[in-house]
């Protein structure tokens, strides 16, 4: 068996800076087997058509493993290895997954230039990306290219994936999934529930036996409006539509507060919300802020109640003691104006903030610690 790599794709991202791969993408490379082999049989019976099959044990002897991680963001180096024993694969069986590995490499490229990709996979094949990918955020991309080559190096992007699907023509495609909402109905003899999303669809969910009492515990808290927040694989129809969650990985009871939950909720309003005159916050604005909170708020901090504004813009407000805090927030030009009032003595405290800059974030960090340890003393 030869010692040099097979493949090694490079990993491109913020999660992969580190140079390291988290272990739910590591479930990608295990798809790429999969779809190498599949390819690979393909390959094998159209140079042999009087065969209806591929040989019984014909990959028998056919397993990729991560020798090491090399930099360069994260560079899975996989080997081939064959299993003890097994004397079924020879140098000329190799060719076979070679050329599906360049195969797939030249499909993605393909996808890349909006040219025939089935002029190098079988239509077959491309569902396999339907579950490689699944795992890649939008910021993040796979590099392939065959190892020892000079050639461009294919990128394999969330959205050169979602084209790849739609390419497949199955009729349904997975993605991974964060979705917050209320558990309105549960069958426990059937181990389901029904998820109504915060935007009012309802959704069937399985329930994993490791998260009945939280499912459970979200069901009989319906009527309070308890949301929980679930992490797991969502099944979408040909017209993009979430019809279902196929598997879930994990799920969490919310805070009332909820930050996200509730710049959600804000993102369903429309113009004119407000007596007819409301204008609604933009949707961009909206993630930015959830995403700003999320890096520079810390967890162990108050949570705000959160409302829009008539003028599209958001108000946090809190209540500390005896202080009255509230932070108007332009989402458009990513500014604030932070106003304290002492209940007791009227003093007022303002400040204009630029939530673009981090010091402005620090500052409101601080301010509310100062507030709470005073309130503490």
């Amino acid at each position: 068996m030869p010692n040099t790599p097979f493949l090694k794709p490079r990993f491109v991202g913020r999660r992969f800076e580190g140079h390291a791969i988290p272990l739910e993408v590591l479930r990608d490379l295990a798809v790429l087997e999969e779809m190498i082999i599949e390819v690979a049989k393909a390959k094998f019976l159209q140079e042999h058509t009087d065969r209806k099959r591929s040989p019984r044990k014909f990959a028998e002897g056919f397993s990729l493993r991560i020798e090491n991680i090399e930099e360069g963001s994260a560079v899975a180096i996989l080997q081939l290895s064959r299993f003890n024993g097994s004397q079924t694969l020879f140098e000329q069986d190799l060719n076979y997954f070679e050329d599906a590995r360049d195969s797939i490499i030249s499909a993605i490229k393909a996808a890349e230039r909006n040219e025939d990709v089935t002029h190098f996979l079988p239509q077959k094949c491309l569902g396999y990306f339907d579950r490689l990918g699944r795992s890649l955020r939008e910021d993040e991309h796979i590099e392939l290219a065959p190892p020892n080559r000079q050639e461009e190096r294919a990128r394999f992007t969330p959205a050169i994936r979602r084209k790849l699907v739609e390419l497949s023509q199955i009729r349904e495609f997975t993605e991974e999934v964060e979705l917050r909402g209320r558990i309105s109905e549960m069958d426990q003899d059937n181990m389901t529930f029904q998820l109504q999303l915060i935007k009012g669809q309802k959704i069937a969910a399985p329930i994993p036996p490791q998260h009945f009492d939280t499912v459970l515990a979200a069901f009989n808290a319906y009527q309070d409006n308890a949301l929980v927040w679930i992490k797991g694989i969502g099944r979408y129809d040909r017209n993009k539509k979430l019809t279902r969650l196929d598997s879930m990985e994990h799920i969490e009871i919310l805070d009332p507060l909820d930050v996200s939950a509730r710049l959600e909720e804000i993102q369903q309003l429309r113009d004119g919300w407000h007596e007819g005159n409301g204008t609604a916050p933009p949707l961009e604005g909206l993630k930015w802020l959830d995403r700003q909170m999320a890096e520079k708020y810390p967890d162990d901090m108050p949570l705000p109640y959160i409302y829009p504004t008539p003028n599209g813009g958001i108000r946090f407000e809190w209540t500390l003691g005896n202080l009255d805090i509230s932070l108007d927030i332009d989402l458009v030009n990513k500014t604030a104006w932070a106003h304290l009032l002492d209940l007791d003595t009227d003093e007022e405290e303002e400040k204009n903030l630029n939530l673009a800059d981090d010091e402005a974030w620090e500052w409101l960090k601080n301010r509310l610690m100062q507030i709470e340890n005073r309130d503490n003393d």
